[in-house]
């Protein structure tokens, strides 16, 4: 007999998954389903232009599947992150700010994604929130299997009950304060008809990430 996964933690099925990307591709997202972490690393490393300017979300999807090293520490591109981390934080707050709201690329990930294609992304600062709405050039989102949800009452639920606890855990290991559900974006659709192909998501076939 085996034991049941915990909630919100178990991969949705290949079909469920090719139902979601249709769904986004029907919201105006460019969406493809991949095998899972290293197939989305190669396909990052396809769609970023060598030199542009980017900017990763923290996320631990990024971490664990190795595009955050691939973007900020390879020297291929201008890494947003690194970049304002070597700024002071009190005379280049401006540069800072304009730096992580509109870069050329912006990648992350989300908390959860509907059966009907929208997009759920919590933040306890909101850095990355911009560039995801619209300020980015193009916006790449990497997925994990088990944040699909059915629908935005399951999302918020996924995002309160499940993520928060497992980001407040690693913000106080990284940064010695716990984490907070400050600010919420959801993605209904990206007006494809205004900005095509502005925003991409690749769903996972395994789980990874919170």
């Amino acid at each position: 007999m085996t034991t049941p996964a915990p909630p919100f933690t178990e991969p949705a099925p290949a079909e469920r998954l090719e139902k979601v990307a249709a769904a986004l591709t029907d919201n105006g997202f460019e969406a493809e389903v991949l095998g899972g972490a290293a197939a989305a690393r190669a396909r990052v490393g396809e769609l970023v232009p060598a030199g542009a300017t980017v900017f990763t979300g923290a996320s631990e999807t990024l971490r664990l599947s190795g595009i955050s090293e691939d973007i900020d520490d390879s020297g291929r591109y201008d890494s947003v992150r690194a970049r304002s981390l070597a700024m002071d934080r009190t005379t280049r707050r401006d540069e800072i700010r304009r730096a992580l709201a509109s870069p050329d690329v912006i990648l992350g990930s989300v908390h959860a994604v509907t059966d009907t294609g929208s997009l759920v992304i919590a933040s306890a600062s909101g850095s990355q929130l911009t560039g995801y709405s619209g300020g980015a050039g193009h916006a790449i989102w990497v997925v994990g299997a088990q944040k699909v949800v059915p629908d935005l009452e399951t999302a918020l639920r996924r995002v309160e009950t499940h993520c928060l606890r497992l980001e407040d855990e690693r913000a106080m290991k990284a940064y010695g304060t716990g984490s907070s559900l400050n600010r919420l974006l959801v993605l209904h659709s990206l007006s494809p008809h205004y900005f095509p192909g502005r925003g991409t998501v690749l769903l996972l076939r395994e789980a990874i990430g919170f």
